[in-house]
């Protein structure tokens, strides 16, 4: 099925509010103080250390706390603000959409042979993720090797509490037969096991284990980058300075991140409910990260390479501060909004799947403003129109490329728009909504109205489906 085949938002345009978004603003801003807070702890580490009596070799040997592993702290940081206020402020646990009736209490003897299929399932899942690991040689190289020692140091972990948690949580589900347990039951030969079930759980989790991987080994860089600068030194270069603060909000986007790839869990509300069922989807996103960007994508050699013979913003607009300032303060911002994107998401975010609707934060005004700041961000800090090697025809490649680059990016927002108009009458709405109010989708909606209302057109004012 095409993306252009499925059911588009409602021909009735909505004209009351935006429909309430399924993630709290509090969720994201819980995670960014946690953040925050762990952050100023690393950059003051030998200072506390001097506070409480732990100086010598436990502090003055490392400084601050910029390592691969005070990275990966960051992320407990980060995850149990955004879990307390969940479950204590938002309560969701107890809505419908997890699944789960914590009423039902069923007898431990009526579920543990649907527990102990599932725990198959998810073992082998497990196994099978491994295995590709294992296949994949760019995991054996560079940052990867990192993620790779933390997934491995967190497989026998993850089985042993597997158990108690599958055990527990299959006595509240109201179908504790989930794709999982269907997997389980074709590995085990039981009967009763469907093929769009186990396809649903490929989905899932195949998106869960690529994403997780490549999330985890960009942890700890742009971490000791931040931890380890001096911004104070910064004050008076806008291009240090904003390249600072363009690290600081790449890596709080990059914990909020990982913990939404990480923390699919159904008592949170933030479990997978279907993973991307278009192959255009699937290509489009995956042509944006390793190992399928560094062949296609990026500054040497690859087919859209962009950054050929630039010299960056900074480079360019030296010697003139007023327009470097302003310069820099537009590249923050766009940071910042998409920086803002993921913060939004809370314990939801990831790629190519649905885990509900959100709509509000930088949402309330475009319904891709990751997709937009980041494009736009790229524009301004490459300039491809400018080369050093005073070629036009360089210049006009890298222009090209770019804008074949903002084109893939259009591709993932249009499929990812068909995935959740499928999935979900909310989101049909939001998107109807923003065809009204929508910073850029609404004056572009008037305008295709505009042009179907022509002279001699039949249908005059009558309001037009929505995309």
């Amino acid at each position: 099925m095409s993306a252009e085949s499925l059911p588009s938002a409602p021909a009735r345009l909505p004209e009351g509010r935006r429909p309430e978004s399924d993630v709290s603003a509090g969720v994201g801003l819980a995670g960014l103080l946690g953040l925050l807070v762990w952050i100023l702890v690393c950059r003051t580490y030998p200072l506390i250390a001097d506070t409480l009596g732990l100086s010598g070799a436990l502090s003055g040997a490392r400084g601050v706390l910029s390592g691969p592993y005070a990275a990966l702290a960051a992320m407990v940081f980060t995850a149990g603000p955004m879990v307390a206020w969940s479950v204590l402020v938002d309560r969701v646990h107890l809505r419908p959409s997890t699944g789960i009736d914590w009423t039902l209490r069923r007898p431990f003897a009526e579920t543990w042979p649907i527990s102990l299929v599932k725990l198959v399932g998810l073992w082998a899942t497990f196994a099978g993720l491994a295995a590709l690991y294992g296949l994949g040689r760019w995991y054996w190289d560079g940052s990867y090797v990192f993620a790779m020692e933390v997934l491995a140091a967190a497989l026998i972990p993850l089985m042993a509490l597997s158990v108690p948690y599958v055990l527990w949580l299959d006595r509240f589900m109201v179908e504790p037969r989930d794709s999982t347990w269907h997997f389980g039951a074709m590995i085990a030969g039981r009967e009763g096991w469907e093929k769009s079930q186990l396809a649903k759980h490929w989905r899932a989790w195949l998106i869960k284990g690529f994403f997780s991987a490549f999330m985890i080994s960009i942890l700890p860089g742009g971490f000791a980058q931040v931890v380890e600068a001096s911004p104070a030194q910064m004050l008076g270069n806008p291009v240090e300075l904003a390249m600072f603060l363009v690290a600081l909000l790449f890596v709080i986007d990059v914990q909020i991140g990982t913990v939404g790839y990480l923390l699919t869990l159904r008592p949170l509300d933030a479990h997978i409910r279907s993973g991307n069922p278009f192959l255009g989807g699937w290509i489009a996103a995956l042509l944006c990260y390793p190992p399928f960007v560094w062949g296609i994508i990026g500054n040497g050699n690859q087919i859209l390479s962009y950054e050929r013979n630039v010299a960056g913003w900074g480079y360019w607009l030296e010697g003139q501060p007023a327009l470097l300032w302003l310069w820099a303060g537009m590249i923050v911002f766009l940071t910042l909004v998409y920086a803002w994107a993921t913060i939004a998401f809370g314990i939801r975010f990831s790629n190519l799947t649905y885990r509900g609707v959100l709509t509000n934060g930088p949402y309330r005004f475009t319904r891709h403003p990751a997709y937009l700041s980041k494009n736009l961000f790229w524009w301004l800090t490459v300039m491809p129109f400018l080369v050093t090697s005073n070629s036009a025809a360089d210049a006009v490649r890298n222009c090209f490329f770019l804008l074949l680059v903002n084109a893939i990016y259009y591709w993932r927002a249009r499929t990812e728009e068909a995935h959740l108009l499928a999935e979900d009458a909310k989101y049909r709405e939001y998107h109807a909504w923003m065809d009204q109010h929508g910073l850029i989708t609404a004056p572009l909606a008037r305008l295709v109205r505009a042009i179907g209302r022509g002279p001699g057109s039949a249908r005059g004012a009558v309001a037009e489906p929505a995309e």
